[in-house]
């Protein structure tokens, strides 16, 4: 455990308090950590997926003794001292060759964490073609449909979804949608064994069309991973509700009458009053004219009639 800082001056006191919690937290910092034993592979994977992330990203280019899933003090100290809530170690042994471990973190202590293995990769550096800009956010694309049927591709999803999603917006610029990070899922294999992801990622290319709307072409940008499920930890229920809990200063005022659907859209319910149909303006014409005139007729007819009889008594 970090010891108790106290503040000496002004720019240690504003850096404690940015670490504090909020009502609306700070952008996701991702670690990304090699292993006591990396190979080509790995190093490539991580050196890619950091510019992916940047500028939300430290990158640790020293080897550290650290096996996630073995012992999670290490973790823990380095999320507390960087400040991160998520991380990518990346190893290579014998019994687990070309080894990623996503691991995120709640409150300094590690909520889940899930290892891919590299089955086939290739860098950045040898796609040749155009590249995103820096700190651009990628539009995440999921293919498949174990991502909502089967329970450790739909933890896969909400992590990536977690690891690569940066800045909370309220809207999005056309021109800002730079790449597209796809994930596909493949087939799964005997007994059920997860099967392979494969990771993609291109850029977006907004050509003239002749019309207002551009034409819009893919183009590979790199990294290509083809990666295999191998070991997982879920978090467990009560911290997993007290991770995804909303402060009550976030929650959206329910409105009387009013719902939104999945995609957003506002519905809402309107109640009227009775209406007074003879009070209403309808068309006015020649036929209801005339039946207007022949009732008023009648009623003027039935008063002379009752004013004689009244006489003749």
């Amino acid at each position: 455990m970090l010891r108790t800082v106290k503040p000496k001056n002004a720019r240690v006191k504003r850096a404690l308090k940015n670490r504090e919690a909020k009502v609306e937290e700070n952008t996701k910092t991702a670690m990304f950590i090699r292993g006591s034993q990396t190979s080509k592979i790995v190093n490539d994977a991580l050196s890619d997926l950091y510019l992916l992330k940047k500028p939300d990203a430290v990158n640790f280019t020293k080897k550290n003794q650290i096996h996630p899933f073995d012992d999670e003090t290490t973790l823990e100290f380095f999320s507390q001292k960087n400040d991160a809530s998520l991380m990518l170690v990346g190893s290579h042994s014998k019994k687990r060759p070309h080894n990623l471990v996503f691991v995120r973190m709640f409150d300094n202590q590690v909520l889940d964490m899930m290892e891919l293995g590299i089955e086939k990769a290739v860098a950045m550096s040898n796609i040749k073609g155009s590249k995103c800009a820096v700190g651009m956010k990628p539009l995440l694309l999921f293919n498949g449909e174990l991502f909502d049927t089967n329970t450790d591709y739909k933890n896969l999803k909400n992590l990536l979804l977690d690891f690569f999603r940066g800045q909370d917006i309220t809207s999005v610029n056309l021109k800002g949608l730079e790449h597209i990070i796809s994930v596909t899922a493949g087939p799964l294999e005997k007994e059920g064994r997860p099967g392979l992801v494969y990771l993609r990622v291109y850029t977006v290319q907004m050509k003239k069309s002749g019309s207002r709307i551009p034409r819009v072409e893919v183009e590979e940008m790199g990294p290509s991973l083809d990666l295999r499920l191998r070991r997982t930890k879920l978090p467990k229920d009560e911290v997993w509700k007290q991770a995804i809990r909303v402060p009550k200063e976030l929650r959206p005022k329910k409105v009387k009458n009013v719902s939104r659907d999945d995609m957003g859209d506002q519905y809402a319910r309107i109640h009227l009053g009775r209406q007074d149909l003879s009070k209403m303006q309808t068309r006015k014409m020649k036929g209801l004219k005339r039946g207007m005139e022949e009732g008023e007729d009648d009623v003027a007819g039935s008063k002379k009639r009752r004013t004689a009889e009244e006489e003749e008594d």
